[in-house]
């Protein structure tokens, strides 16, 4: 939340900014006039609701007295806390803001803090507070008990019996600042609250912060699992506003919203409308494939191991019966001692004689000493940077995985690194590890949400033209020089909030634009690629080749051909709604339109004017 707002904090914290000093018995009388006298002030923040655009709540919050030290809400409450009067501050807290409230004649419910040992107030429990709200016209169905307790519960079966009593009464139940304290998790799966609200730590800055776009997205589907509402506070910008619309939480409070007021206004502003009501969806934040840790216990092969006493003769039948076995392991009461190399092993007892001379001798002739031991728990990114650099003979006899130190199985070289290549295509799809860009998981998602919603944009399919031989004249060094230059080049002609940049993989590139000066955007992309490209190309390299404005390459054929310095080609599809069902659909349509680009020369722009389904 924006400030403390009708709390009692059980452990004190530094204040904000320090008031002028105040004696213990000037502060107490202070505190006293101040509940004697009623000199408290409501202010109401609204809630809004994305989908209506209207205020369907506010919260009360309270000050003190202009001009003393008890005028801001910490200060107030820390003081209440030091002299025995928290519960009598929130009785005289809540009674002002529901007569101010009603005053005020606000629409939609009241949001009214309260701590959870507070709640057994006699007067707030049993109906008396009921009373007041009647005869001011107001009635518990429109009050929402908002519970700021940060502290740890023990005692839960006796908040449920209370707040089963002010739910009989008509009350609604919210939790504050969801994700500020190791309680609220458990706070909500315990209250099982109307109202969640998201503490402002996660909204400030999600526009542009996976993280904590994952930590909201992931609250959202717990919400949404036990029909709680989620209320998103401490929205200040544009941006976070339109975030958190678009991941489809329909209830807002912050700063852009509106401000605490004595006397709010009813309908929230033009402003804040034209915000809401913009049609176009938000870029999410770029986030990395949900692979998680992979260890090597994924990669363990439980193979039966021998005792150092075996003979050589049942190693050799152990060989011959399971022909994919390539070393077998050697422990001594669970502890590894080496390794035996299948090829090494069958290599000498093949050899005349050496069978009947060795059959019947102990397997350590032909065990390694030295084995290879990774743990269970090690990653298998760890696991492969040990194997690169071990012997070389690793690589073929694979290692052996411990638990603890004890034998568990063996693990293939040969398995890590497919694995290790798996994992690196997946994240490809994510994330191209050249420049940083989404890849093709992510672009196909967006333009799936796209359809989904039947908003209008271009999707343009950027090529670069001459790339794979100026990849061979050049080295391919200096051709990601120009596959970076040309990612840096998209992500500063884009709009960042609206407009998607993907890198769909080698020279190829998709942008779904949704700003409405796309067009432009395109022209200025392939003006500054034809200025920096003889920035990544020097001079001195094209007068070795002796052109200045292109170089020589052989092409399919093997014959020395001029290529002019690469070029660029776009590939724009308007997409209306309902003019395509897929992702699939789209790519291919960019994909033909990005050809039609190319048959221009030089750097060009296609843009497929045709509305119809390919």
């Amino acid at each position: 939340m924006f400030e403390q707002a009708i709390r009692a904090p059980i452990i004190p914290f530094p204040r904000i900014g320090e008031p002028r000093h105040t004696g213990m018995n000037e502060e107490i009388d202070l505190l006293d006039d101040i509940l004697d006298s009623g000199r408290l002030t409501a202010f109401f923040q609204p809630i809004v609701d994305f989908r209506s655009q209207f205020y369907i709540a506010f919260e009360g919050l309270i000050r003190g007295p202009q001009d003393t030290a008890l005028h801001m809400p910490q200060a107030l409450f820390e003081a209440a806390e030091r002299h025995g009067r928290r519960k009598m501050l929130e009785r005289a807290c809540r009674e002002t803001i529901f007569r101010s409230f009603a005053r005020l004649k606000l629409p939609g419910k009241l949001f009214i803090n309260s701590s959870l040992d507070c709640l057994d107030d006699e007067l707030f429990q049993n109906g008396g507070t009921s009373d007041l709200l009647y005869q001011i016209g107001l009635g518990p169905n429109r009050i929402v008990i908002e519970l700021t307790e940060n502290q740890r519960i023990k005692d839960f079966p006796n908040i449920h019996q209370v707040l089963s009593q002010y739910r009989k009464q008509g009350y609604q139940i919210a939790i504050d600042d969801l994700g500020e304290g190791f309680a609220n998790l458990r706070m909500w799966s315990e209250v099982k609250p109307d109202y969640v609200k998201i503490d402002r730590h996660f909204i400030d800055g999600i526009a542009e912060d996976s993280l904590k776009h994952h930590f909201v997205k992931a609250m959202l589907n717990l919400a949404e699992s036990c029909s709680a509402k989620i209320i998103a506070e401490g929205i200040e910008n544009a941006a976070d506003c339109l975030m958190v619309r678009d991941m489809g939480i329909t209830l807002g409070q912050g700063f852009l919203i509106a401000r605490p007021a004595s006397a709010p206004k009813t309908l929230p502003s033009e402003r804040l409308i034209n915000i809401i009501k913009q049609r176009g969806i938000v870029v999410f934040p770029s986030t990395h494939p949900p692979t998680g840790t992979i260890t090597v216990s994924s990669l363990t092969r439980p193979v039966e191991p021998v005792s150092p006493y075996s003979f050589n003769d049942e190693i050799y039948r152990r060989f011959e019966s399971d022909p994919e076995l390539m070393s077998m392991p050697v422990v001594d009461q669970g502890t590894p001692l080496g390794l035996i190399n299948r090829h090494e092993m069958i290599d000498s007892m093949a050899r005349p004689f050496h069978r009947e001379l060795f059959g019947r001798k102990p397997c350590t002739q032909f065990m390694d000493p030295m084995p290879l031991c990774i743990d269970q728990d090690a990653t298998v990114q760890d696991a492969a940077l040990i194997v690169s650099r071990s012997a070389r003979h690793h690589i073929y006899d694979g290692f052996i995985v411990t638990r603890h130190g004890e034998y568990l199985g063996i693990g293939s070289a040969h398995d890590l690194m497919g694995m290790i290549t798996e994992m690196q295509i997946q994240a490809a799809r994510y994330a191209n590890p050249l420049t940083q860009l989404p890849g093709n998981v992510p672009i196909n998602e967006h333009i799936e949400r796209l359809l989904e919603r039947r908003i209008g944009f271009q999707a343009c399919y950027f090529d670069i033209d001459h790339f794979k031989p100026f990849n061979d004249a050049f080295g391919y060094r200096k051709g990601d020089d120009v596959i970076v230059m040309l990612a840096q080049t998209l992500t500063e002609i884009v709009n960042p909030l609206v407009d998607f940049c993907g890198h769909i993989g080698g020279d190829d590139f998709m942008v779904l634009f949704q700003s409405e000066d796309w067009e432009s955007r395109c022209r200025d992309a392939l003006s500054c690629f034809d200025q920096r490209i003889s920035d990544v190309v020097e001079v001195s390299q094209l007068a070795k080749l002796n052109d200045e404005n292109g170089f020589f390459a052989e092409n399919r054929r093997g014959q020395m051909v001029f290529y002019a310095l690469p070029t660029l080609s776009i590939g724009a599809v308007p997409v209306g709604p309902d003019c395509f069902e897929s992702h699939r659909e789209i790519s291919a349509a960019a994909a033909e339109a990005k050809k039609n680009a190319k048959r221009t020369q030089g750097s060009s722009l296609f843009i497929e004017r045709r509305m119809t389904k390919p």
